[in-house]
């Protein structure tokens, strides 16, 4: 069948940007086709150094034809209500048909629509595109008029192997195209994708991103392992490079043993930063090799020598530098470093970095009594885990952060532990990296992370939709694996009330003067006593209240933070345990139902009980008395909105005058005096065992029990019962929301 080839040639698009653009145009042109009634079996998009490239296979040539139904006015209509249809239509009374439906006979209009050739659509649609694309950033040149990310040179676009004529901007669409930049032919005339890879490869062109990829990623693997080395994988490093060349050539250079002395990953940052290079160690050892290497865009002549020595001197340049501030910083100590810190600002409403180091170490050494952390440890590892930000190294190289601290501590003699506290301290910053490998480093981190959600908290500066600029939902994420993978049982509707208060005390302490004002104010107001205290009616007013706001954080008096916003943050929270347990596969229903019991605050526990839940459910009894209490649920819920009031008093036992009843009163109150022991000592399962029990109960009942008997007083006490049985299943999970 026919297929579409669509080339844009431009200069040397970004990197980063090609892979987002090679999707763009691929949805973007497709989604155009289909609108069109044009239908396709496949197409792929490949992004380049110069070009985008979409391949569009099994294209229909033509659109089908349509014939569109559309009703009209009733045959007995006013004229003009007639005549203003025919004209909607385009069509002639005689064209019309008549229809009988329950309300007499009406007109319709069977509109026959000519399906569109593919190559009217294309021409029309390509241009539209290429006018709207959706760069990151683009430009203007010349005295034209379209933007692009870098000026376009050339549209290839062709159908079934004909051109299709369309122009932009005085570019006009052909079927033309250019080879390597130096070494290969600068017209190379195409008809199909086919021809179109083979012909550019054979001009050193490599259209598949991903082949380039993999091209670069043997031939280096393949030249390390002929030294004796190992290459340090980068994915992302090797996905840059390949969209840096169109024919990738893998070179080997090398640097000075001396620069060794810096550590590994200063040099492996600094040549992937500056040269987009990549670092080599020692297969045998596993240690830095003074080797790395470089992906070329050209088949040298002289195998690569010059362009190798080329990055050797700008290589040896770079790591002159890193080693300059590796010196430089260690002869300051980190101490010392961490005192510049209160000159540096955070947030204009949450203080300096050295203001916020200081609620950390407070808020670790909290947070490591908890988890039986050391808490001097933590308290140190909090007080110098922000120093390196000042130090040069990490002014050069800011994705360092926390790595040179440790560095420095190490140098400088500090314990172990400590030093891999601060270097943990940021961790996790992403779904893939790991957790802080001591309690302390833990301690540090978690202070770390909730000192930043309490902050903005207070501030009211939460995620909303997807903006997260402080990246609030990356911290909240952090904190919960930190305590589901350690199994760590931290309060922390507790601990963010002392996060809250410890930012509201800094805040106090900077306003004296405004507050003395403030409390002069309320003396000539006859709102502040002779003793100094403001008074019951002021501190009841809507004008105290507003004094209080003006002088603490975004100024949210004590009470309110701990009363609103912690409850606000702990449901924040919830919602990000949500998500974590449903990309772990754990049912929402499920989930929903755990957090409707109110129990926030132990994220741990919440983990445990919805993984016992679901284990519960998997089974035939847990399966049964679902139903069984979703039964009970929705005779309640009829009888008492039917009824006005709710069935929530003592069950009369002495009313209990069937067999099946008295054994599920029974069992209802044995279920709940188990329940609550293994709730106590937290054995979910044991919980989940003992409520298993009311499944042959509740069968019975429902089999030989009418609830709504003739009698009212029996009827009154059935559906008493019924409450029990959903307040007993409530123990453990909200039934209610269960789906099943």
């Amino acid at each position: 069948m026919p297929e579409l080839l669509i080339e844009l040639f431009s200069e040397e698009i970004p990197a980063g940007m090609q892979a987002r653009a090679a999707e763009n145009l691929r949805q973007m042109v497709t989604n155009a086709l289909v609108e069109a009634g044009l239908t396709y079996e496949g197409a792929q998009a490949h992004g380049g150094a110069r070009r985008l490239v979409l391949s569009v296979e099994g294209l229909d040539a033509k659109a089908a034809d349509i014939n569109e139904e559309r009703k009209g006015p009733r045959v007995d209509a006013p004229q003009q209500a007639i005549e203003g249809f025919l004209k909607s239509t385009g069509l002639s009374l005689g064209e019309l048909k008549v229809q009988d439906d329950k309300k007499g006979q009406f007109y319709l209009a069977v509109i026959r629509r000519t399906g569109r050739a593919a190559t009217e659509v294309i021409a029309d649609a390509v241009p539209d595109i290429v006018r709207k694309f959706p760069w990151p950033k683009s430009m203007r040149w010349g005295s034209g008029t379209l933007r692009w990310v870098r000026p376009l040179h050339s549209i290839v676009c062709t159908f079934d192997g004909e051109v299709v004529p369309f122009e932009i901007d005085g570019i006009k669409s052909g079927n033309v195209t250019r080879g390597h930049r130096v070494m290969g032919a600068q017209a190379i005339e195409v008809r199909r994708f086919e021809d179109y890879a083979r012909k550019l490869h054979k001009e050193f062109v490599i259209v598949d991103a991903h082949a380039r990829i993999e091209t670069i990623r043997a031939e280096a693997r393949n030249l390390s392992f002929a030294q004796g080395l190992e290459l340090i994988e980068d994915e992302g490093l090797l996905k840059e490079t390949a969209g840096l060349v169109e024919w990738p050539v893998v070179l080997m250079g090398s640097f000075d043993e001396s620069f060794l002395s810096v550590p590994p990953e200063v040099i492996a940052t600094s040549i992937k930063t500056h040269q987009k290079c990549f670092a080599l160690r020692h297969a045998t050892t596993g240690k830095l090799a003074n080797r790395y290497l470089l992906v070329s865009n050209l088949v040298a002549r002289d195998g690569g020598k010059t362009i190798v020595a080329g990055n050797n001197k700008v290589i040896a340049a770079r790591l002159s530098d890193a080693k300059f501030f590796w010196d430089q910083d260690r002869k300051v100590k980190l101490e010392e470093w961490a005192k510049k810190l209160d000159a540096i600002t955070f947030h204009a409403k949450l203080g300096s970095q050295g203001e916020r180091v200081q609620r950390i170490e407070r808020l670790a050494a909290e947070i490591a009594r908890t988890i039986g952390a050391d808490v001097e440890k933590a308290k140190l590892a909090a007080r110098l885990a922000k120093a390196d930000l000042v130090t040069g190294m990490v002014g050069e190289f800011p994705e360092l952060q926390g790595l040179m601290g440790r560095y420095y501590a190490l140098d400088q003699g500090v314990d172990p532990e400590v030093a891999d506290a601060i270097r943990d301290h940021y961790k996790p910053v992403g779904p893939t990296d790991t957790i802080p490998v001591s309690t302390a480093g833990r301690a540090v981190a978690l202070a770390d992370k909730l000192d930043t959600l309490v902050g903005f908290w207070a501030l009211d500066e939460k995620p909303t939709g997807s903006k997260d600029p402080y990246a609030l939902r990356r911290a909240a994420l952090g904190i919960i694996r930190m305590i589901l993978e350690t199994q760590a049982r931290i309060p922390l509707k507790r601990i963010a009330i002392v996060a809250g208060r410890s930012i509201m005390a800094d805040q106090l302490s900077k306003a004296v003067e405004p507050i003395d004002r403030r409390l002069e104010f309320l003396r000539l107001t006859g709102d502040l006593n002779t003793e100094g205290a403001i008074s019951k009616n002021a501190a009841n007013s809507a004008k105290a209240i507003e004094l209080l706001r003006e002088q603490s954080p975004e100024s949210i008096p004590p009470q309110e933070w701990e009363m609103n916003r912690s409850s606000d943050l702990l449901a924040f929270f919830a919602d990000r345990l949500k998500v974590h347990l449903k990309e772990q596969g754990k049912r929402h229903d499920l989930i929903d139902a755990v957090f409707a019991l109110g129990n926030q605050d132990d994220l741990l526990m919440v983990t445990k009980r919805v993984e016992a839940l679901s284990k519960f459910l998997e089974t035939d009894d847990g399966k049964n008395l679902l139903a069984g209490v979703k039964r009970a649920s929705n005779i309640l819920k009829i009888e008492e909105k039917k009824d006005g009031r709710s069935y929530d008093g003592d069950v009369n036992i002495s009313q209990l005058i069937k067999g099946e009843e008295k054994a599920l009163h029974t069992a209802i109150t044995q279920a709940v005096g188990q329940v609550r022991r293994a709730l106590r000592e937290e054995d979910f399962e044991a919980a989940m065992t003992a409520i298993a029990k009311l499944r042959a109960p509740v069968d019975a009942f429902f089999e030989r029990v009418t609830v709504n008997d003739k009698d009212a007083t029996f009827r009154e006490n059935r559906l008493r019962l019924l409450n029990h049985m959903r307040a007993a299943t409530a123990e453990v999970a909200d039934f209610s929301k269960i789906e099943g």
